[in-house]
C-alpha cells in the first residue's frame, strides 16, 4: 500500500471537519476579502484546492484554516492583477452599456461594500486583515511577504479613498436670503412713524 493511499483518510478527514466546522466562517472571510459571495464560494473552493492539492502530513483543522485563508488572499490578489491588466486595454474593446447617472441624488445612503470594491485587491487585503482581522501592521506585513512600510502605504493610500468616498456630501439646499432691520415688514404703526 503506498503512502498516499495510508495519508488520504487523513487529510480528507480534516478537509470535511474544516468545511463542516469552519466553512461558513471562511465564506465570509472571503466575502470581505473579495466582496461577491458568488466569487467568496469560489475562492473558498479554489483555495481548499490549492490548500489540499498537495498532500501535506501534519494538518490539523485549526492549522489548515490558517493556510486556507492565505490561499483565499492570495487568489484574491493574483485575480486582481489579472483584472486590473484587462481594465487597462478593456476600454479599446467594449463600451458601457448603461450610462451612470450623473446626478448627485440618485444613492441617498453610501455602500461600505461598494467602497471596498473600488480599492485594489493588495489595499482591500490590508485593510480586511487589520480591522476584520485585527492584525498588526508587522503580522500583515508577514501574511502577505511585504515590508511593514508598504503595508502601511497600502492601509494609508486605502483609507484615504475611503475617507473621500465616505465623506458626508453637502445638503442641497437653497440659501435664503438673511433679514436684516431694514427688511423688516411695514406695519401700520411702522408706516405712521416712518419706520
Amino acid at each position: 500500500m503506498s503512502q498516499a493511499a495510508v495519508d488520504s483518510p487523513h487529510w480528507e478527514n480534516v478537509v470535511s471537519r474544516l468545511v463542516a466546522e469552519r466553512g461558513d466562517a471562511l465564506t465570509r472571510y472571503a466575502y470581505f476579502v473579495c466582496g461577491s459571495q458568488d466569487d467568496a464560494a469560489d475562492l473558498v473552493q479554489d483555495a481548499l484546492v490549492k490548500t489540499f492539492g498537495r498532500l501535506r502530513n501534519g494538518f490539523s483543522v485549526d492549522s489548515a484554516e490558517g493556510y486556507v485563508r492565505r490561499a483565499i488572499l492570495n487568489t484574491h490578489i493574483d485575480r486582481g492583477r489579472r483584472t486590473t491588466r484587462w481594465r487597462k486595454i478593456a476600454h479599446l474593446t467594449a463600451t458601457a452599456e448603461v450610462a451612470e447617472s450623473s446626478s448627485g441624488d440618485t444613492e441617498s445612503r453610501i455602500d461600505l461594500h461598494e467602497e471596498l470594491q473600488k480599492l485594489t485587491p493588495r489595499e482591500r487585503a490590508c485593510l480586511v486583515l487589520r480591522y476584520y482581522d485585527d492584525l498588526k501592521v508587522d503580522d500583515i506585513a508577514a501574511t502577505l511577504e511585504l515590508s511593514p512600510g508598504t503595508v502601511k502605504r497600502y492601509l494609508s493610500d486605502g483609507l484615504a479613498k475611503m475617507a473621500i468616498s465616505l465623506a458626508e456630501p453637502e445638503p442641497h439646499t437653497t440659501r435664503a436670503t438673511p433679514t436684516t432691520s431694514t427688511d423688516r415688514p411695514t406695519t401700520a404703526l411702522g408706516a405712521r412713524n416712518g419706520n
